[in-house]
């Protein structure tokens, strides 16, 4: 067979043009099947601590109960401070949440205060006489309650056992919630503690 030399010339062209365009093509290629790194949002935090602070009312000491676990579920054990408060007191509460494994330690209270809707603290009292001056002084958009900041009236001497419970994502319209009653929220529980609190 015989090939004349300008198609001999002509396919070397477009060898010669396909050879330059093959990197090209590869790189458009692999940019387009390349895989995009998902953003991820509202990503849980880790939670080492907890900080429940009792201020009485028209001044006096603040009281803090406190809980930290920096090294997370079996490890060390936690370490727990209780506190003693004083007969029919009333005090104002704040609750604050951290991750202490970071420097400086980074607070966990304002993400939650960014999506208030979607949590809520919940304190159960083992002793009911001293949940009854016990309120919500904080809520969402909605109206509904969040709980980093409280209120109640410390009644007469007891002893007690208080667990704090911040869950995400409860169903605040559900039946008692919105009152304080954990029992109908729902939600997953970012962190759960107990503490021994003594009325004198």
């Amino acid at each position: 067979m015989v090939f004349s030399f300008n198609y001999l010339f002509n396919i070397m062209k477009n060898t010669k043009n396909l050879l330059w365009a093959l990197p090209l093509f590869s790189v458009l290629l692999f940019t387009a099947c390349e895989k995009e790194d998902p953003i991820i949002l509202n990503e849980e935090e880790l939670i080492t601590t907890l900080i429940y602070t009792l201020t009485p009312e028209g001044g006096g000491t603040p009281i803090e109960f406190r809980f930290e676990d920096l090294d997370g579920d079996g490890g060390n054990a936690p370490v727990i401070t209780n506190g003693t408060l004083t007969a029919n007191t009333t005090y104002n509460g704040v609750v604050s949440l951290l991750n202490a494994t970071e420097s400086p330690a980074i607070s966990i209270s304002v993400e939650v205060a960014a999506e208030a809707e979607e949590h809520q603290f919940f304190y159960e009292f083992s002793t009911m006489s001293f949940s009854g001056g016990f309120d919500y002084a904080d809520a969402d958009e909605n109206g509904n309650p969040v709980g980093l900041q409280t209120t109640f009236a410390s009644g007469t001497p007891l002893t007690s056992t208080l667990t704090i419970t911040l869950r995400h994502e409860p169903n605040k319209s559900a039946s008692g919630v919105s009152d304080g009653d954990i029992t109908n929220a729902g939600g997953e529980t970012d962190i759960q503690v107990t503490f021994d609190v003594t009325v004198q």
